[in-house]
C-alpha cells in the first residue's frame, strides 16, 4: 500500500508540473524515476524493491504491453507504404549497425563473453519516443520527421525481441533445452502473431453481427476489452504478448477505425498510467550499490551507447536520403532507451544466464542515462523547429507520440 500512495503522490505532483514540464527541460518521466529512487532502499527506504521482485516484471510487462497496443492503433498503412524508404533504412541498417557496435563496446570496455555483450546490444537496440514529445508529437515538426522516428520505434522492438530471446538461450546453460529452443521461440512470436490479427477480426465481426453492436459511451471500451482478453490470452498461451499487441493495435485501427478513434484519449490515458508507474519501479532499482557496481569501462560504454554509437549508426544509414541535415541529426540524436529495453533487461536477469547480473546493471544505467538526456534535450531542440505552444494547452494538442501521424501528408524520402 505504500507503494499506491507513493505511485498517487507522485502522480499528482506530475500533473500538476505537467504544463511546467511541457515547456522547460524539466520532464515528467523523470521525475516518476526520480521519485522511484527517491523512495528505494538506496535512500528514504519507504519501499523494498529488488530486481528479481514481481512488482518489477509485472508492471514493466504491462506498460510495454499497453505502449505497443496503443501504438499500433496510429499505424497508418496506407502512409507506411507510400513513406518506408527512411524507417527501412533506420531498421534495416542503422538498427543492426547500433547492435553491432554496442556488443563490440561492450566486449571490450566491460569484459563480458561475446554472447552476453551481443545480448546487450540487443536489448539496448530498441528505442522509445516517449522521451522526445516535444519533437514527434508536434506538427511544427517536418512530417517527414516524426515519420521516422515513431515507425522505428513502433518498429523495432519487434524486431529487438527474436534476437534478445535467442541470444538467452545461447547464453544460458540450458541453451539446447526445448524450453529455449529456437523453434519454441519461433512458435511464441508466431502464435502472438496469429492472436493480434485474428482475435480483432472476431470482435469486428461480432459488432457487426445484427444483434449486437456497442453503445455509444461505451465504445471505448471494445478495444480496451480486447487488449484484456489479448494480453490474458498471450500469457495463459505463451504467445509472445508485445508482438501480439502491436499486431492487434494495428489491425483495430485498420478494421474497426470507429472504435480506435473513440478508444484514443482512454486508451492514451491508460498507457501514461503504465508507464508511469513502470518508471517508478525502475528508479526503484536505481540504488546507489547499482551505479557503484558498474566498472569504469561500464560507464565508458554507456556513453558511447548514447552520444556515439547511435548517432553514428542512424546518421550511416540516413546517407543519401532527402531529410536536410538537421533533421538527421535530430533523428540521429534521439535514440532513446525505454520500456523496451526495460523490459529485456529484466527477462535478461531473470534468465539465470552466467552474467545476467553484470548485463543487467550496465543496461539499467544505460537506460538511466538516457533517460536523463533525452527528456531533458527534447524541448531545447524542438524549440529550433519553432514549436512555441509545448504545454499544447490552448491548441489540445496531443504531446503523446504517434507511431504513424496520418493527420497530414509526408514528402517523399
Amino acid at each position: 500500500m505504500v507503494l499506491v500512495a507513493v505511485f498517487g503522490v507522485a502522480l499528482l505532483v506530475a500533473v500538476l508540473l505537467s504544463g511546467l514540464a511541457a515547456r522547460t527541460v524539466l520532464s515528467t518521466s523523470f521525475l516518476f524515476l526520480v521519485g522511484g529512487a527517491l523512495v528505494s532502499d538506496g535512500f528514504l527506504g519507504l519501499i523494498h524493491i529488488t530486481p528479481d521482485s514481481e512488482i518489477v516484471s509485472a508492471t514493466a510487462d504491462l506498460a510495454l504491453f499497453a505502449v505497443l497496443f496503443t501504438d499500433g492503433m496510429h499505424v497508418s498503412l496506407p502512409k507506411l507504404r507510400a513513406n518506408w524508404r527512411n524507417p527501412a533504412r533506420a531498421l534495416g541498417l542503422g538498427m543492426p549497425l547500433a547492435f553491432v557496435f554496442m556488443a563490440l563496446v561492450t566486449r571490450y570496455l566491460v569484459g563480458l563473453d561475446w554472447t552476453t555483450s551481443f545480448l546487450v546490444g540487443a536489448v539496448l537496440a530498441p528505442t522509445d519516443p516517449v522521451f522526445a514529445s516535444a519533437i514527434v508529437g508536434r506538427t511544427e515538426v517536418p512530417a517527414k520527421l516524426r515519420h521516422l522516428l515513431n515507425v522505428e520505434s513502433g518498429v523495432n522492438d519487434g524486431l529487438a525481441l527474436p534476437v534478445v530471446l535467442v541470444l538467452i538461450a545461447a547464453a544460458g546453460p540450458t541453451s539446447g533445452s526445448a524450453e529455449a529452443s529456437p523453434g519454441k521461440i519461433g512458435s511464441e512470436l508466431l502464435l502472438g502473431l496469429v492472436f493480434g490479427v485474428v482475435l480483432p477480426l472476431l470482435v469486428s465481426g461480432l459488432v457487426r453481427f445484427p444483434l449486437l453492436g456497442a453503445e455509444a459511451k461505451l465504445q471505448p471500451l471494445l478495444p480496451l476489452a480486447t487488449g484484456i482478453v489479448l494480453y490474458a490470452l498471450c500469457h495463459l498461451t505463451h504467445a509472445n504478448p508485445y508482438l501480439a499487441a502491436f499486431t492487434a493495435g494495428a489491425t483495430i485501427a485498420y478494421v474497426m477505425p470507429e472504435a480506435r478513434i473513440s478508444f484514443e484519449s482512454l486508451g492514451e490515458a491508460l498507457a501514461e498510467l503504465t508507464k508511469f508507474a513502470a518508471l517508478l519501479v525502475f528508479g526503484a532499482l536505481l540504488t546507489p550499490h547499482l551505479f557503484g557496481s558498474l566498472p569504469l569501462g561500464g560507464y565508458g560504454a554507456v556513453l558511447l551507447a548514447i552520444f556515439l554509437i547511435r548517432p553514428a549508426s542512424l546518421l550511416l544509414s540516413l546517407l543519401g536520403t532527402r531529410l536536410s541535415r538537421r533533421e538527421k541529426l535530430v533523428a540521429a540524436w534521439f535514440g532513446p532507451k525505454g520500456f523496451a529495453s526495460v523490459v529485456y533487461g529484466l527477462l535478461v536477469l531473470q534468465s539465470g544466464i552466467p552474467h545476467a547480473q553484470q548485463a543487467f546493471t550496465l543496461i539499467a544505467v544505460c537506460i538511466a542515462f538516457s533517460i536523463v538526456a533525452h527528456s531533458s534535450t527534447d524541448v531545447p531542440i524542438a524549440r529550433a523547429f519553432h514549436v512555441d505552444e509545448l504545454a499544447g494547452i490552448s491548441e489540445g494538442t496531443d504531446a503523446r507520440p504517434a507511431v504513424v501521424d496520418s493527420s497530414e501528408g509526408i514528402g517523399g524520402p
